[in-house]
């Protein structure tokens, strides 16, 4: 039943967060470099998707989630164990602002701007996934040499 839950939940979820990327204008990168170009010629509109966002999922997580045991899809919530700022999230969230800068595109929007036919996102995609693979791979060695 939980895996039936799951896999609704993600589809409705993922429907409605495509819709609303693609509807918003998140899903083109021009629109997100406009957003981040904060000392040339900003373009502050995803300030109000960001905004109308929070606005809905903040009250429904107070709601909704925060008050379960559990999540409906699963056994028990995914918490991270490591709460403290570290070097390696601050690297990580540099180098993350650094690719999110320089492609001009997040990991999300880009694969909704896939979707609609923006085929030269393919380059950054397929980069990422190599990315996250190869660094996943040498921190998983680096873990299993320290324990």
């Amino acid at each position: 039943m939980k895996k039936l839950a799951f896999v609704f939940i993600a589809l409705i979820s993922g429907v409605l967060f495509g819709v609303g990327m693609a509807i918003s204008g998140m899903a083109n990168p021009q629109k997100v470099l406009g957003f981040l170009d904060v000392f040339g010629v900003w373009d502050p509109s995803l300030l109000f998707v960001m905004g109308g966002a929070l606005a809905i999922f903040m009250p429904s997580y107070s709601w909704f989630i925060k008050p379960r045991n559990a999540p409906i899809s699963s056994e028990r919530f995914c918490l991270p164990k490591n709460k403290q700022i570290d070097r390696r999230l601050i690297l990580g969230a540099v180098i993350f602002g650094l690719g999110w800068g320089l492609a001009g595109i997040c990991p999300g929007p880009a694969l909704a701007s896939l979707t609609i036919g923006n085929s030269d996102v393919w380059i950054f995609v397929i980069a990422m996934a190599l990315g996250l693979t190869g660094t996943h791979r040498v921190l998983l060695r680096k873990e299993q040499h320290h324990s």
